[in-house]
């Protein structure tokens, strides 16, 4: 039998993904695998499944939830990007104009994908901006007073690469284009300049050391003995 609460979407755009790590958006709050997703208004069939999804998880609510009657408040999760946040009543960012907006997590790890289906090991090809297909479950909950619909994170496909979000920008744009590094200008003395060429250095040479001549040694021709300076040995 069908699940009629689960949607696998079409091409979606995903922001704000922690899907390999769980995180908490407050302090407090209980860390889940979780990403939002943007889904074009273009994409008029996404958006069926998406709203028939919705009402087979209120039916589900009616029965098992809310006392066999609808609440007259009902939280849903999917807001109009092109109005504004639930939160603080302030426009949502640039990134969702002309998308529906939704957030799903999941207490447990989940499974990313390429298009392979092949699971993704390099963290780093998963990112807040990238496209992708999102397997989603809607629920009905009824907590601390309040009732409304959730939704579940399933399975993530990675379709193609988008411009990061986040406020960071890529290695092109930081240095690319007019960005490309200039000459270092000097601001102290320019360097002073030569008109004549630098005469190498000359070599030195020294003055050879003339030896002291010593005197012939002489011999006593009658005793074979050195002659003393100053005369004959005995004279």
């Amino acid at each position: 039998m069908a699940n009629l609460t689960q949607v696998t979407t079409g091409t979606v755009r995903l922001s704000y993904a922690h899907l390999f790590q769980a995180y908490a958006h407050q302090p407090g709050q209980e860390p889940k695998y979780s990403t939002t997703i943007l889904v074009p208004k273009s994409d008029i069939a996404t958006k069926q499944r998406i709203d028939e999804a919705i009402n087979a998880a209120i039916q589900s609510g009616i029965s098992e939830k809310w006392g066999g009657q609808r609440p007259p408040i009902l939280a849903i999760p999917v807001y109009d990007g092109d109005g504004v946040r639930p939160s603080d009543g302030m426009p949502f960012g640039a990134e969702c104009k002309g998308h529906w907006v939704f957030t799903a997590s999941s207490k447990q790890p989940i499974s990313v994908v390429d298009m392979n289906i092949q699971p993704i090991l390099n963290q780093s090809e998963v990112y807040s901006g990238m496209f992708a297909r999102v397997s989603v479950q809607f629920f009905p909950y009824n907590s601390n007073g309040k009732k409304g619909i959730g939704c579940g994170l399933g399975p993530v496909q990675k379709v193609s690469d988008g411009e990061p979000l986040g406020g960071g920008i890529s290695a092109e744009a930081a240095f690319g284009g007019a960005n490309v590094a200039q000459p270092v200008q000097s601001y102290g003395q320019p360097a002073q300049t030569y008109s004549h060429p630098v005469q190498p250095m000359q070599p030195t040479y020294q003055q050879p050391v003339t030896p002291i001549q010593q005197p012939a040694m002489q011999i006593d021709p009658v005793t074979g003995l050195p002659i003393a300076p100053g005369g004959v040995m005995g004279i």
